[in-house]
């Protein structure tokens, strides 16, 4: 494996490093206030499209999108260090058009979408026009197993009807989310993995209704947000099957391993700052007659944290770099131990900062509050840790049986 990045990548590592510097750091701050003025926080902050068309015309958009003439032409390892410098800010994936769910929403339509789709939901997600949700997971079943959901998506001549409760649709409150992927039952006596379908659901069609918003430790991340919807008996035309019936979950093979590794490469990112603003903190504080940074148990903060992130930045390009060279399918096991990994190694490292900061730690004046409660909810989302645990130990021992045999 040749981790060397090649001088394309060297350059948009720079120019992304010198776009956060100069243009996203310094608006994090008049983000949130933007967000607070208006009395409305469901409402986009004007400098977001600002600073999406600055982006834009540095050519730092849609660099996520692989083996296409839509995004940014990088594979996954290429893709890999620029994605975690976006990962150093809770704005920054969407200033360049990285923002999950629409990347994974993105890749779906590219990858398995017609053309009349591409053209009426791929193209606008690819300008930064609309934005997108995925509703997979529902409220009344363990969605750790996902056959179990309940939604069903049955057809009728020309149309589908959809009915069902789903939540945690990421993106739903945004004003500008025009669509929703929705996955479902549609084939029940078929195979147990061809079952389900995924389907395009436009957010303004009768019966669609999103009933709540959903906080994540307290925070409510609008605009963006986490919406429980209800599906009631909505009825779309055919043509917005993705792919074909029974192929759903074919299609979230394809759409989660990426989506998987972009959060384990964005939580490298938050590591990364976390562990910067803790040393820049001890170094300025003083107790009992010197700097924070003298103090032995610091020092192992330090250490741990650089030796855990570097550990979890080589998976994080092993898994890159098989899903590039022999597939999602082969890389399975190396995608499951990254997203394990990673969270729990940037949950430490943003907890040891905290600690370093005291009670600024836990405010908002500084970012660390809000990585955290980020990044204890992705040992959750795209699977919980438990489960991707077990499929490591599945295929480590079927490895070992083959052996043996």
């Amino acid at each position: 494996m040749d981790f060397q990045y090649s001088d394309r990548v060297r350059k948009l590592i720079d120019q992304l490093t010198d776009f956060m510097e100069e243009v996203v750091y310094p608006n994090e701050a008049v983000y949130m206030e933007q967000l607070r003025e208006g009395g409305d926080r469901w409402q986009v902050p004007p400098v977001m499209e600002e600073m999406k068309k600055k982006a834009r015309q540095a050519g730092l958009w849609n660099l996520f999108l692989p083996d296409s003439d839509h995004g940014g032409g990088l594979n996954n390892l290429e893709y890999a260090p620029l994605c975690e410098v976006m990962g150093r800010s809770a704005i920054a994936p969407e200033v360049f058009n990285c923002n999950a769910p629409d990347t994974g929403n993105m890749e779906v339509l590219e990858r398995y979408g017609t053309e009349e789709q591409k053209q009426r939901w791929l193209r606008p997600l690819l300008d930064g026009e609309i934005r997108s949700c995925f509703s997979m997971t529902e409220p009344d079943v363990a969605s750790s197993d996902a056959t179990n959901m309940e939604t069903t998506i049955t057809r009728d001549g020309d149309e589908y009807i959809i009915n069902g409760r789903k939540w945690w649709s990421s993106g739903a409150g945004d004003p500008r989310c025009r669509i929703a992927i929705v996955m479902g039952r549609s084939n029940p006596d078929a195979p147990r993995h061809e079952q389900h379908s995924m389907i395009l659901v436009p957010l303004d069609t009768p019966g669609v209704r999103i009933e709540r918003m959903l906080p994540v430790f307290g925070y409510d991340h609008a605009p963006h947000g986490h919406g429980e919807i209800v599906y009631d008996q909505v009825r779309v035309p055919r043509e917005n099957m993705i792919w074909g019936e029974g192929k759903g979950f074919a299609i979230a093979q394809g759409r989660l391993g990426p989506g998987r590794i972009h959060h384990c490469m964005r939580l490298i990112g938050a590591a990364e700052r976390a562990l910067e603003l803790m040393t820049d903190r001890v170094k300025k504080r003083v107790a009992f007659g010197k700097p924070l940074s003298d103090q032995g148990v610091i020092r192992e903060w330090i250490a741990d944290s650089r030796i855990e992130i570097e550990q979890a930045r080589l998976l994080t390009l092993k898994a890159a770099y098989m899903m590039d060279t022999v597939g999602n399918r082969v890389a399975r096991k190396e995608i499951s131990m990254i997203k394990v990994v990673a969270p729990n190694v940037a949950q430490r490292v943003i907890d040891r900062a905290i600690q370093a900061f005291g009670g600024a730690g836990v405010s908002d004046d500084v970012p660390l509050a809000a990585m955290w409660a980020n990044t204890r909810t992705l040992r959750l989302a795209d699977g919980p840790d438990e489960v991707h645990r077990r499929a490591v130990a599945k295929l480590e021992l079927a490895e070992r049986e083959k052996v043996i045999r």
